[in-house]
């Protein structure tokens, strides 16, 4: 019996099938993906489609409150949720080094069939490639995610407004600074652990009685808080206030980060999105998120100002006025 994936299971011989057959099909149940058709046929629904399609080459593959698996399927799930989609199927590719240990193999992808059956949006079809020893290291995935955007609602990165609310859906720098504690095998303690987690649902909550107020939904991955809403700002012209004292820090993730000299604004998230919305429905939605386990711990951070430079600046606790730009260089190489 094999142990370890071999060039053979990359061949689209027999190991190959066996490999498919005996591993994927195992977990991956979608009746589509059990066909083995070259792509998946979908049923008619009404709206616009929304596509996105993401890489996950986090190190290690395996940490506290997820896996790369994980990752993958919330990751594209949470691109789809940020314009207001509904996810209605993934596709899951795999690129494989020779080598990679088949027990690893199938606990990740044990998870991906977990968190896809969790999340209710199936993986319907995919792909493997194996590649020689030393041309990848372990293990890369690729997600695409298809789904629909009702014409009710135009959400979008430009569309920011003066006056408008800013409010975050949880706690800063969770996964980010878990992945750092693993990298570096360092206990971070105080039971923090990676956020990934699936947002479709509390974003659906949000928009099935929205009537145009919320303007903007971004998930602030790769370089953070900070990086994200300078995004946000110069898209669309708009400058942007956030006051500390109004940030949800965990307080492990807050000392952890001022023992190793890092900045929690610009770590990433995995299961945390920003909101702009209308100043006079922000307390409405604030609570409706707050009554979601995915909110829980939303909290309004701060005010799109009069200003069109495009500028981010944090309030400090004592009343200072720190400028925000974005990230520059790779603090955490590998976070996703």
């Amino acid at each position: 019996m094999d142990t370890f994936i071999s060039l053979d299971h990359g061949s689209g011989g027999l190991a190959s099938q066996n490999l498919i057959g005996n591993l994927f099909l195992k977990y991956l149940t979608c009746p589509q993906l059990r066909d083995l058709e070259d792509c998946a046929v979908l049923g008619e629904y009404a709206g616009r489609i929304a596509l996105s399609t993401d890489s996950y080459v986090v190190d290690p593959l395996f940490f506290p409150g997820g896996d790369i698996g994980s990752l993958a399927v919330h990751g594209t799930i949470n691109d789809l949720a940020m314009r207001g989609a509904l996810p209605l199927a993934l596709s899951l590719a795999l690129i494989i080094e020779e080598g990679f240990s088949l027990a690893d193999l199938e606990r990740i992808i044990a998870s991906v069939a977990r968190s896809s059956e969790s999340a209710g949006v199936a993986i319907v079809t995919g792909d493997t490639k194996v590649v020689p020893r030393g041309k990848a290291d372990g293990l890369f995935i690729n997600t695409t995610g298809i789904g629909i955007a009702s014409h009710r609602h135009d959400i979008s990165g430009t569309k920011a407004q003066p006056g408008d609310a800013v409010l975050l859906s949880g706690t800063l720098a969770d996964h980010g600074i878990t992945i750092m504690g693993a990298q570096a095998s360092i206990d971070i303690g105080g039971g923090i652990q990676s956020d990934t987690q699936p947002l479709h649902r509390l974003v659906g909550a949000l928009l099935e009685e929205d009537t145009g107020r919320i303007h903007v939904l971004r998930d602030p991955t790769r370089g953070g808080l900070a990086t994200t809403l300078c995004e946000i700002a110069r898209a669309s012209a708009v400058d942007i206030v956030i006051e500390e004292e109004r940030l949800p820090i965990r307080p492990a993730v807050e000392t952890a980060c001022e023992l190793i000299g890092l900045d929690p604004l610009y770590l990433a998230n995995e299961g945390k999105c920003i909101l702009v919305c209308d100043r006079d429905g922000a307390e409405e939605i604030l609570q409706t998120m707050r009554r979601m386990p995915e909110g829980r711990d939303a909290a309004l951070i701060g005010w799109v100002g009069e200003g069109r430079r495009g500028r981010v600046s944090l309030t400090t606790r004592i009343g200072g006025s720190r400028l925000l730009e974005p990230l520059t260089g790779q603090p955490l190489p590998r976070i996703c």
